[in-house]
């Protein structure tokens, strides 16, 4: 695998904040991106990522307060990836924005390589926390916040969950604690795709209704479909100022595997996998035919 055949945008799709246009194509870019890292890899978890492309896309190209020259700048938004398991949807854009070295995807999965399948805060520019362990990122949002209170910030953190990941008791501990604390510069997104490592949400243990559950705990909740991405952008545009008492979660209904017909009729096959010649052929046709 080589960075030099990773694929580059269109000129006019490298401007930041991003254009509906170039939000999509960067999508679709994050799940080519993904195929490639872990073709090297020999290892990695597809369907995961492919259902938070978008989500990741508007955040990161679009929404989130960033200054990748200053990482540790306190006044950027934070962004924390609770569901660990899809790092390697998120290197290829940390790199491309230039907090570290494309030449670092070469490596990704390898021994000793600072790219893991799951980030670490302490090797990786541009994490702010560690991830792995389902169910500790909305605590340490809660955290965040506090300290950006604190100091007088008018920053946000936004914190993406798997919907599997609701199934850990701690999320809903940390979604108490941000409503007592007023915490109106939390932002949740939960990758609503139904399905889990051990099967289908509705099976392993229900979590329905995701967003009147939320509201219980004193939240503000909205459902969209997490693949639109212009209704994306129409939410995560219209949020409340940072200093306002409410936390926002967004339910992002998407489904895992989005974007390659084989994945999204087997995702459970693909959550942790490899594409052989064929099918990653496959997959990257497919891909390819949406970013024309």
């Amino acid at each position: 695998m080589s960075c030099t055949g990773s694929i580059r945008p269109p000129p006019e799709f490298l401007t930041r904040p991003c254009s509906i246009e170039a939000l999509r194509w960067r999508a679709e870019w994050i799940r080519m991106e993904t195929i490639r890292q872990i073709a090297g890899a020999g290892l990695g978890h597809y369907s995961s990522v492919f259902s938070a492309a978008e989500l990741l896309a508007v955040l990161y190209y679009r929404t989130l307060r960033l200054d990748p020259s200053n990482p540790q700048w306190p006044g950027r938004d934070k962004f924390l990836l609770g569901k660990g398991h899809i790092g390697v949807g998120l290197w290829p854009i940390l790199a491309d924005l230039g907090y570290f070295p494309a030449a670092w995807l070469d490596d990704f999965g390898q021994m000793d390589a600072p790219l893991t399948d799951h980030p670490v805060m302490r090797q990786v520019p541009g994490v702010d926390f560690s991830s792995g362990s389902l169910g500790h990122n909305l605590s340490v949002g809660v955290g965040m916040c506090l300290a950006s209170r604190f100091r007088g910030g008018d920053d946000r953190t936004f914190v993406l969950l798997g919907d599997g990941e609701l199934h850990e008791g701690q999320v809903w501990e940390a979604a108490m604690a941000a409503s007592h604390y007023k915490l109106g510069n939390l932002v949740a997104i939960v990758d609503a795709n139904g399905s889990s490592a051990d099967g289908p949400t509705s099976d392993v243990m229900n979590i329905e209704p995701v967003a009147g559950r939320f509201e219980a705990f004193g939240w503000r909740a909205i459902e969209m479909d997490g693949h639109d991405v212009s209704r994306i952008v129409e939410v995560l545009d219209d949020l409340p100022d940072a200093r306002t008492a409410v936390p926002t979660v967004i339910v992002a209904r998407t489904l895992k595997g989005k974007g390659v017909s084989f994945m999204e009729a087997a995702p459970r096959e693909w959550h942790l996998g490899f594409l052989g010649p064929d099918d990653r052929q496959r997959a990257e046709n497919e891909i390819r035919s949406r970013m024309r």
